[in-house]
């Protein structure tokens, strides 16, 4: 079978160490070159792996995508193309290496995703740039502390239900303004139903008396310690604030912006 990528290597990622594989021309007549180390999975040594895979003149390095443990491997690797290297990366699909016929049972894995990779038998994974991945991120998180939030709210909703306290029958948003001090003074100790309603804000003022007939109940200090527990899982900076809330903007640098006029750098793609 032809070989396609001259100098290449495969990575085999575990959480404590780092199987790599580099393939490349012999040094004398036809044939190939297998050199095969591991490392620790350090940045350090992973660092050291990348010096390794210059000094070999390394174009192309494939390795699987093993749960989490890949990540920091591909970011170190990353930096060094960002910086110059040349070298392309390509992240594969276990089940997809798993299934290609052809492998000895004495082959390690990375010297079999190196031979696949020389002979352009390997398909990559798309990996999005820093920038999307940092943005993905953030995303993530603010749709986690979102659903926290809207669990905790029904947590209250409930504890109130418990509690004879019919506040959200009333109130369009028990975690607003009016409803925050509404609460606050229930775990302080306050249950008149008069007190309680007056605390109301803006245009819930004009329901006081249906109010005090929500906030009538059986409120006890048991319900104030489940209340007061939510409240402070809910606490965000500034009255009313809530999860959904913009934070204040930071720019998310990419160090390996592609410039003005300049091709972005795409997945590795062998050639036919």
């Amino acid at each position: 079978m032809d070989v396609l990528i001259e100098r290449c290597a495969g990575i085999d990622i575990g959480k404590d160490e780092v199987v790599a594989c580099v393939r490349t021309p012999a040094a004398e007549g036809r044939g190939r070159r297998k050199q095969t180390r591991t490392f620790a999975s350090f940045t350090s040594s992973v660092e050291a792996m990348a010096d390794w895979f210059a000094a070999e003149g390394v174009t192309a390095i494939a390795m699987e995508a093993t749960g989490s443990y890949w990540k920091p491997i591909w970011y170190v690797l990353e930096d060094r193309a960002g910086q110059g290297q040349g070298w392309e990366l390509m992240l594969v699909n276990a089940h997809h290496v798993k299934i290609l016929p052809g492998r000895k049972t004495d082959v390690l894995d990375a010297e079999w995703l190196a031979e696949l990779l020389e002979h352009g038998l390997l398909r990559g994974s798309f990996v999005p740039p820093p920038v999307i991945r940092q943005l993905r991120d953030l995303t993530r998180y603010r749709k986690r502390l979102i659903q926290d939030h809207t669990s905790e709210c029904q947590r209250i909703q409930k504890t109130l239900e418990d509690a004879g306290i019919k506040l959200d029958s009333v109130a369009s948003d028990v975690l607003g303004v009016s409803g925050r001090a509404m609460l606050a003074a229930l775990v302080t100790g306050e249950r008149d139903p008069n007190v309680l309603a007056e605390l109301a804000k803006g245009k819930l003022r004009k329901k006081i008396p249906a109010l005090r007939k929500a906030l009538r109940g059986r409120f006890t200090d048991h319900h104030a310690l489940l209340i007061g527990l939510s409240l402070a899982h809910t606490a965000h900076p500034g009255a009313g604030d809530r999860p959904t809330r913009r934070p204040r903007r930071h720019p998310v640098r990419h160090p390996h912006r592609a410039r003005p006029g300049q091709r972005a750098r795409g997945p590795f793609r062998p050639g036919p």
